[in-house]
């Protein structure tokens, strides 16, 4: 086994490093979309309201959006491999349970650990690129990375819908073997890395109150969209709001906090993930609804529905490198006001989705217009996240940004639906589902008009150009859908 930091691509080692690290995050991100398309029969099977359907896909993204900053810092301190290992065996029981669950809160509860092993596993794999390639090598590695987590990204829903055509515990089921491979793999070829320059200790009181924050926010407005105003619900929102206010206040201080304050001295980083809010909090509804009113309202089956969103990860997979490209040479301003815009238009199209929709005249163009907004708007996001951290805090930045948009997407699924006015058994019921996923599309474009707005009023600087050693965003041809790319420094954090 090579040293860490001695691995170069075309070897035999180099590629086995790569096949386990894209294994592992492939894993993480197929299971946030793969999910969405087996939620109907999971509700059917397990006999849940939306609500139940909701938490499925929340208590997922809640755990892995409020401990992936701490997820990294723990293979920083405690060994990478390590981590990422003990987060492959964790998703995979966690995952087994999901599988066997007799009931919806079980399988919420099993969700929720899955996204526990996601936070060791998605900071993993890249940190353990960057740490074991050397030199010039290391920007290849993550571009091999990016691209083959680009191809992941697109068979995910199509792999869901056709697993789910069996059964849906299929969808977890399969994890496991996929665990054991990448365990066996990282265990023969994949090198011990640490950060013997990281602050010691752990910042597990800013972990916990970002999780009790974004949990009680979560609970909270789930259930005021179901029950309306009740006093409980609202004390839980109020204290759910000051945990987060706590956990700001205790990063301030803390001796070894999840993200350097220095970060947010910079007025374009803070300016890019408040544009991130709304755009993936519209993507993170988007892709929960539009499964949903595919095989509720349209009569898609679940291989169908799935595939419908294959347009989306096709067009950034080929366009993201030339966009990232064009927004580094005219800055991210142009894009990122554009790009919002153009994927609220492709909202707008989905409006004419009915009982007499066809995939090729209806679904597609909505697609079609959708992925290309999407693709104007990834790319430069990310690219100027990176643009304004310095070297050594670049994986910290993307940390954050990333947890950002994980936390838009989990606070959308939870107070859109009952906004449109989706609740209880009303995703089985097509003409009550279809008045809501109209509504529900309106608001996502609105929060998509608001990003472009925001963008061409805050966004008054292009990036810094990268250092020789950061990785540029052209050589990195995919930009996760779900959440921007993670993509970590020489020392990530």
């Amino acid at each position: 086994m090579a040293e860490a930091g001695e691995l170069r691509m075309g070897t035999a080692a180099g590629r086995w490093m790569l096949a386990t690290t894209v294994l592992g995050a492939s894993l993480v991100m197929i299971d946030g979309t793969v999910v969405n398309v087996a939620l109907e029969r999971i509700g059917t099977d397990l006999d849940v309201g939306f609500t139940g359907l909701q938490w499925t896909v929340n208590a997922y993204t809640l755990t892995l959006a409020a401990l992936i900053l701490l997820g990294g810092s723990l293979g920083d301190r405690l060994g990478r491999r390590r981590m990422y290992l003990i987060g492959a065996v964790w998703f995979a029981l966690a995952s087994l349970v999901c599988g066997l669950a007799p009931n919806v809160g079980t399988l919420v509860a099993a969700r929720a650990l899955q996204g526990v092993g996601g936070a060791l596993l998605v900071p993993g794999s890249l940190a353990l690129i960057s740490a074991s390639f050397r030199g010039a090598d290391r920007a290849a590695a993550i571009g091999t990375w990016s691209g083959l987590g680009g191809i992941a990204g697109a068979v995910g829903p199509f792999l869901g819908g056709w697993l789910v055509e069996w059964s849906w515990r299929a969808v977890f089921l399969i994890n496991l073997p996929l665990a054991a491979l990448i365990v066996a793999m990282g265990l023969q070829h994949v090198p011990e890395s640490r950060d013997a320059e990281s602050a010691p200790g752990l910042d597990v009181a800013g972990a916990a109150l970002a999780a009790l924050g974004l949990g009680l926010l979560t609970w909270s407005l789930t259930r005021l969209g179901e029950r309306g105003p009740e006093t409980g619900l609202l004390v839980g929102l109020a204290v759910g709001v000051a945990a987060l206010v706590a956990f700001a206040l205790v990063e301030r201080r803390s001796r070894h906090p999840l993200a350097p304050p220095s970060l947010f001295a910079n007025a374009t980083f803070n300016a890019v993930n408040v544009l991130t809010l709304p755009i993936y909090g519209a993507l993170g509804m988007v892709f929960l609804l539009l499964v949903l009113q595919l095989q509720t309202v349209a009569g898609f089956s679940p291989l169908a529905a799935g595939t419908a969103l294959l347009p989306v990860t096709l067009i950034m997979l080929v366009f993201s490198a030339r966009v990232g490209a064009l927004a580094g040479r005219i800055g991210p301003r142009l894009p990122l006001s554009l790009g919002p815009l153009i994927s609220a238009s492709g909202l707008l199209l989905l409006l004419r989705v009915d009982e007499t929709t066809s995939w090729l005249t209806d679904v597609l163009p909505a697609m079609l217009v959708f992925g290309a907004g999407l693709t104007l708007t990834v790319a430069p996001l990310t690219a100027t996240v990176l643009g304004t951290a310095p070297d050594r805090y670049a994986g910290s930045a993307s940390g954050v940004n990333n947890a950002i948009a994980r936390a838009a997407g989990l606070l959308a699924v939870a107070v859109v639906p009952g906004i449109a006015g989706i609740s209880g058994a009303d995703y089985t019921d097509p003409l009550v589902f279809d008045t809501g996923f109209r509504t529900a599309m309106a608001i996502g474009a609105g929060l998509l008009g608001t990003a472009a707005v925001l963008a061409f009023v805050v966004v008054r600087r292009p990036p810094e150009p990268p250092e020789p050693e950061r990785v540029r965003i052209e050589e990195c041809p995919h930009c996760g859908v779900m959440t921007p790319q993670l993509h970590p420094a020489d020392a990530p954090h």
